[in-house]
């Protein structure tokens, strides 16, 4: 049970703690001079030719959740203790989470960039570095490592706890243009170069603690995928086991990865149209990432469907001249017990070296923006998101204010209301004649630890970039 608690946990705090979003920056949707906005509308096109530097063009970096690791994590006596603590109440604990306690951490940088006007309309080339984790944390999974059996009978429901990380570099090539005064339309096609892969899922587990006796049952599967990734079984390993059937248990401690490299292939596409409605209102729709991902070197594996029992402890020694060691004893059977329970909710390595193909997460933009009459370079707009990646989806809606006072400088503010709870977001974008530089959040960062790990709530988001730019503005470039 020890090392069940270390991986929940580990499990947890990796998801709180990662910094790192899967799109452009959200806030930046409506604002003509940022130059990325392409890549959340592929319709959309740059004001001017662009160079991104290298590594610096793009940086978007966040992470959303219901829960934070303030939830998890408590300071005392200038030390953080964890949630487990036996000072720490159970039920003020649990009055804090969610029914599903939700974390994405999510990476988009670009490595390198162009953006130019040609062939009637506007090209980008984009290389860019993609991270996208999610983990989907059930509330009896905490109540079960907190409260343990709290009446003649206790039951808990852990299924549908899940993790899932994408890790790949993309390689896009976009095109937009107009076709009439009204209508404009673009598309990207993206060849993907997969580094990593995890999924991992419990589609069923159940905990029943009762005075008769405790039940697990769980019904989960795993695969990774991994350049160099080994994991190897017990037997593989030279473990000792007690039967047969833990000889293909995975042997967590001798896991290791030898030269890592590319794991996979995969392709995707964009699309994305805007339409004037009128002189002052424009909408827009884009779908974003449909495509897919072939993973090779995949290790699959599942637990054991067959449920788990313990109705007792069988002739307890109790003034054994072994003391604990008598495997009578009752420190002996409770660290037997915990030993059958790691084992039987472990994974039994399945397959190894095998192709796995999976979609990747989609995400709809739908996006109405409003030109303020009386003054027109002030403009309103509302933007709904939702990524399509069946438990790890969500969805958000963002109104915004954004301002041109001048030609070279442009900014908006907005506030957004998701599956994840509400948040502000800002940007500051600054495209004078030479080079675009931007800054700005989608997520205003609460209080937060030394670590910047976001203490209330999981949302944190920070972009920036650095482009240079070059030539007349799209006017003048694009043609019908």
């Amino acid at each position: 049970m020890k090392k069940l608690y270390k991986l929940f946990t580990a499990a947890l705090l990796a998801g709180s703690c990662l910094t790192a979003s899967a799109q452009a920056l959200r806030s930046g949707y409506f604002l003509e001079g940022y130059s990325f906005r392409h890549q959340l509308n592929p319709a959309f096109s740059a004001e001017r030719n662009y160079i991104s530097i290298p590594a610096l063009g793009n940086i978007n970096i966040g992470t959303q959740g219901n829960i934070g690791v303030g939830h998890f994590l408590y300071p005392q006596n200038d030390q953080l203790i964890t949630f487990m603590h036996s000072s720490i109440n159970g039920q003020d604990f649990l009055g804090e989470l969610k029914d599903k306690n939700r974390l994405s951490a999510n990476i988009n940088m670009t490595l390198l960039a162009a953006g130019f006007h040609a062939w009637g309309g506007f090209n980008t080339v984009d290389i860019n570095l993609r991270s996208n984790t999610s983990m989907n944390l059930p509330y009896d999974l905490f109540a079960f490592m907190k409260m343990g059996m709290t009446g003649s009978e206790t039951h808990y429901d852990i299924g549908d706890l899940g993790i899932q990380s994408n890790n790949y570099i993309e390689l896009a090539f976009g095109h937009s243009r107009k076709i009439n005064d009204k209508l404009n339309v673009g598309g990207k096609l993206k060849f993907l170069l997969g580094a990593a892969n995890l999924s991992l899922k419990m589609t069923d587990m159940d905990v029943t603690l009762s005075q008769d006796k405790w039940m697990v049952k769980a019904n989960g599967e795993m695969s990774a995928s991994l350049k160099g990734l080994t994991m190897p079984t017990k037997a593989e390993s030279g473990r000792n086991v007690d039967n047969a059937s833990q000889r293909d248990l995975i042997d967590w401690d001798n896991m290791d990865v030898d030269s890592p490299g590319l794991s996979g292939f995969g392709m995707a596409i964009d699309l994305g149209a805007t339409y004037k409605v009128m002189d002052d209102l424009t909408v827009s729709a884009a779908l974003l990432d449909f495509g897919f991902m072939s993973w090779n070197n995949t290790i699959k594996a599942a637990t054991s469907n067959a449920p788990w029992e313990f109705d007792g402890f069988q002739n307890i020694a109790v003034d054994s001249e072994l003391g604990d060691d008598d495997p009578n004893s009752l420190e002996s059977q409770l660290d037997a017990i915990g030993k059958d329970l790691e084992d039987y909710a472990s994974f039994h390595r399945t397959e190894n070296g095998v192709k796995r193909t999976a979609m990747l997460g989609a995400t709809l933009n739908i996006g109405a923006e409003y030109a303020f009459p009386l003054y027109k370079k002030l403009h309103f707009g509302f933007l709904s998101s939702t990524r399509i990646n069946g438990k790890y989806s969500w969805s958000e809606g963002r109104i915004s204010a954004n301002v041109a006072p001048i030609k070279w400088f442009d900014a908006g503010v907005n506030y957004a209301i998701s599956s994840f709870g509400s948040s502000f977001g800002w940007l500051l974008n600054f495209h004078p004649r030479g080079f675009n530089f931007f800054v700005g959040m989608d997520h205003l960062m609460g209080k937060i630890t030394p670590q910047f790990i976001p203490v209330k709530s999981g949302n944190m988001n920070l972009s920036l970039g650095f482009n240079v730019t070059f030539g007349g503005k799209s006017d003048k470039n694009d043609k019908k």
